[in-house]
């Protein structure tokens, strides 16, 4: 990851293409499901704020991530996240294995 991340644009272009792809995936699904979120950078990762934070992603060496900063999300949605590591208010996913569009659209209307 470069050492100055601005914008999302950055963010994602560090990325290696395959967690790119999956990411831009996640990152188009938010923008739909809320369309007047403000997008930022906020904690070196995507952040979507609209009456507070909503949701935010993150790629780590072994995984991707969902930040949906609310622990009820968790238990919210718990049969439909089975499968992923879910701690609190951080929803694990891979490439091979990533989270339904569907989902994160339920997850951010919720947090919306």
């Amino acid at each position: 990851m470069a050492a100055e991340i601005k914008t999302v644009d950055d963010y994602l272009a560090g990325l290696p293409p395959a967690e790119r792809k999956v990411l831009e995936r996640v990152r188009r699904t938010i923008k739909e499901a809320a369309p007047d979120a403000e997008e930022r950078i906020s904690y070196r990762i995507p952040l979507y704020r609209q009456h507070g934070d909503v949701v935010g992603f993150a790629a780590f060496k072994d995984h991707l991530s969902l930040f949906v900063t609310n622990s009820n999300v968790g238990e919210r949605f718990a049969d439909e996240l089975e499968g992923f590591e879910v701690s609190k208010t951080t929803i694990h996913f891979s490439i091979e294995n990533p989270l339904p569009e569907e989902l994160i659209e339920k997850i951010v209307r919720y947090r919306v």
